[in-house]
């Protein structure tokens, strides 16, 4: 190996400068975007609430330079022939950041501002574009995000531009309306030069792989959970015991990792914020950081400052020995459980099950379902108080989205923290009583249903499709869940199926315009759900000639047909017993996908309507 292609260099670069004309490929084995909404709203966040601790109204821009710096952590790349620089690892990041400087450049256009990022997005040469990171199946995604804002996620897609499309979405939900005014500009600034990240840069792949499996396998670095442990155990006075004490909290540690490297933070995160902070930031520029944002970001040094709160005392080690081992386990127990529900669909927390697909974020999801959780608790009443929380969570998070309401943490962080302290340690029959309280206070409602359909996000149809069909089985006898129609373990996915064919011209008698088709095409009533590859071999048969194929499918699509009304007493009682509005149609018009659309809205007032 020459004397180049041993050399490795670690420099301390600012955001620009790692992004600003800069060009990146990305290596095989870091190929795919994986983030996820809990990853890209803890990035956004923490920059942003970063960000406002250090800006004060009426500063000017040069204020912005004694600002404090945020790190953002290492990366690794190596230079390969030619000069290529080739990312080894911090993908995830970068592109992640690359989706925020796009969703900023586009709000800017919004906002009437004109700050210089375009060139940490992609630069040009001779005329031709080209994207500062470059990996060719994202081209057509990003090409499309920077110039409308906007992605349609297509059937051939991979896992990656999916996840870029959703986590664009979620920037849009997530970024704080606070910086929508005179301060954007001075966190364009602050991202431009105080986010801070470390280059690494290995002149060899071999010395970048061994750079990228001795930060991410035997990194010592430590984190706020050791420095939390480190200050706990320091108040044991017996030795065997703070011995104990260190191989539970280790070993708890190891059950959490078995989901994300980071699963810790998380879970310190939520308990805090759950059972004891008092205080949320003002939404307001200038405010300054409280409980829930100093938990967010440093917690370790929160429970230093606040061992009142905790009832932990400097002068009684036993207040620390009885954090340690009673309710710091208590809640991980249970924090566990959430988690497992999450992965898989558990009758007894089924809600968990329903929010982990369609919710709000899990920073106040968390939270929420741990409050009212007191030691006391056995463990059915543990699960009940969280599939409770989380029913109404959902309640909320439906009606939010039926009605084109924001509800992205930025926007119901208060209303949700103000309901954490309001249900902390309630008992199951008062939080029964808070919850349903709170659900009739929830001003949206069903009225704006005859408007829902794919227009809406896509993947919220098909989870409110998914829900439907999944309680029309069960109220048949038939044993499916959400599990079975939303995310499948085992067999076909299932896709969204138009029951209109695509043909404008089949339907000119009802529709003077094509685009008046669409929309009525689109509508939640003319949609129902179908193993992926059915649903294709069927989309260009008019209705009459896909009936008999919806014979074999499932219940929802069945309903569809006439035959299903004859002998099948299951149906018919469920018609007759829950007031639901099921009829065949030996057609299909706009008369008739109106109909299904009141009888899908009258499925879903059945199954939220009786909540609590």
């Amino acid at each position: 190996m020459s004397k180049l292609e041993n050399k490795i260099e670690a420099q301390h670069r600012c955001l620009f400068d790692v992004l600003n004309a800069q060009k990146y490929t990305v290596d095989y084995f870091q190929r795919e975007y994986s983030w996820e909404q809990k990853h890209i709203e803890q990035l956004v966040t923490d920059l942003t609430t970063s960000f406002l601790n250090e800006y004060t109204q009426g500063d000017s821009r040069s204020d912005g330079n004694n600002y404090n710096n945020y790190y953002l952590g290492p990366f690794v790349v190596s230079i390969k022939e030619g000069g290529k620089r080739s990312i080894i690892d911090g993908q995830q990041r970068l592109t992640s950041l690359t989706l925020l400087l796009i969703y900023l450049n586009n709000l800017q256009k919004e906002l009437d501002i004109e700050e210089k990022i375009e060139s940490m997005i992609f630069s040009e040469h001779r005329g031709d574009k080209s994207f500062n990171i470059t990996v060719d199946e994202r081209i057509t995604c990003l090409n499309n995000l920077f110039t409308t804002g906007m992605y349609t996620i297509q059937d051939n897609d991979d896992a990656s531009v999916c996840n870029m499309a959703q986590r664009y979405q979620n920037i849009v939900e997530i970024f704080p309306d606070e910086l929508k005014n005179e301060s954007f500009s001075f966190f364009i600034d602050w991202l431009k030069y105080n986010v801070i990240m470390v280059e690494i840069i290995a002149y060899s792949d071999e010395n970048a792989y061994t750079i990228f499996e001795t930060m991410n396998d035997r990194g010592l670095n430590l984190t706020p959970s050791d420095m939390l442990k480190g200050f706990l155990l320091s108040h044991y006075k017996n030795t065997d015991k703070r011995k104990k004490a260190d191989d539970l909290w280790r070993k708890s540690m190891l059950h959490l990792h078995k989901y994300e490297k980071d699963e810790d933070l998380r879970f310190f995160q939520a308990l805090l914020r759950a059972q004891y902070a008092r205080t949320i930031r003002q939404g307001q520029v200038g405010a300054q950081n409280e409980d829930f944002e100093k938990i967010g970001t440093r917690f370790h040094s929160w429970v230093r400052d606040n061992l009142a709160i905790m009832n932990l005392n400097n002068k009684d080690h036993t207040s620390f020995e009885r954090f340690i081992e009673q309710e710091f386990q208590f809640y991980l127990r249970a924090y566990l459980e959430i988690l497992a529900a999450e992965c898989t669909f558990t009758p007894a927390l089924q809600h968990v099950y329903y929010i982990d697909c369609w919710g709000i974020a899990p920073t106040l999801s968390y939270p929420l379902m741990l409050a009212p959780l007191q030691l006391e608790d056995s463990s059915d009443v543990v699960r009940q108080k969280i599939d409770l929380v989380a029913r109404y969570i959902e309640l909320f998070a439906v009606l939010r989205t039926l009605n084109n309401r924001r509800f992205a943490a930025s926007s119901i962080r208060y209303t949700m923290y103000t309901l954490v302290k309001e249900i902390r340690g309630k008992s199951l029959s008062e939080l029964r009583f808070i919850l349903s309280q709170k659900a009739k206070e929830i001003t949206e409602k069903f009225e704006n249903f005859h408007n829902v359909g794919l227009y809406n996000n896509r993947n919220f149809i098909k989870f409110l499709l998914s829900r439907i069909t999944a309680y029309v089985d069960n109220l048949a006898g038939i044993n499916t869940t959400l599990e079975t129609y939303f995310f499948p373990e085992q067999g076909k996915p299932f896709e969204i199926e138009h029951i209109w064919a695509k043909q404008f011209t089949q339907h000119q008698d009802e529709f003077a315009q094509e685009y008046e088709f669409e929309n009525y095409r689109n509508k939640l009533g003319g949609l129902i759900l179908l193993p992926r590859g059915t649903n294709q071999s069927y989309s260009d048969m008019i209705f009459e000639k896909k009936m008999p194929h919806y014979l074999k499918e499932n219940l929802l699509a069945k309903s569809l047909c006439e035959k299903t009304y004859e002998n099948n007493p299951n149906f018919t009682k469920l018609i007759t017993e829950y007031h639901l509005p099921f009829k065949p149609h030996d057609q299909f018009k706009k008369a008739d996908i109106d109909a299904r659309q009141k009888l899908y809205q009258t499925i879903c007032e059945r199954i939220w309507n009786s909540q609590f």
